[in-house]
């Protein structure tokens, strides 16, 4: 089930975050699965490919009056296991190509997941 600001988190999306959920969702730019507004924590992030612990943050005017919040944010995130990289609504909307070239490189340089044990022994 999900929680009721997620399911306006994805119902209000900014034009940014359509674009890129548009193509992340077609597996255009990559095989892995992504998804959106996923809750971590105290936290909700814009997109998540779980298999890579690859989080991607769309940032608009507003977070430039959060930089402090959002490096206790992007802290919390790294420390339980994921990486975050963050580009500007601008960049999505003037260079969406170049953006997923960009979630392209880091998911490549992400490990690849270890595979489960469940039911060997």
């Amino acid at each position: 089930m999900t929680a009721p600001h997620v399911t306006f988190l994805r119902q209000n999306q900014t034009q940014a975050e359509q674009r890129l959920w548009q193509q992340l969702r077609a597996k255009r730019s990559t095989p892995l699965r992504f998804r959106r507004q996923y809750p971590i924590g105290n936290y909700v992030v814009d997109f998540i490919c779980l298999a890579a612990r690859l989080i991607v943050e769309i940032d608009g005017e507003s977070h430039n009056h959060t930089i402090e919040a959002d490096e206790r944010r992007t802290q919390w995130l790294e420390s339980q296991g994921f990486h975050v990289i963050r580009f500007m609504n601008s960049d999505v909307l003037k260079n969406t190509e170049g953006v997923i070239q960009a979630i392209q490189i880091a998911l490549a340089a992400t490990p690849p997941p270890t595979p489960s044990r469940k039911g060997r022994g």
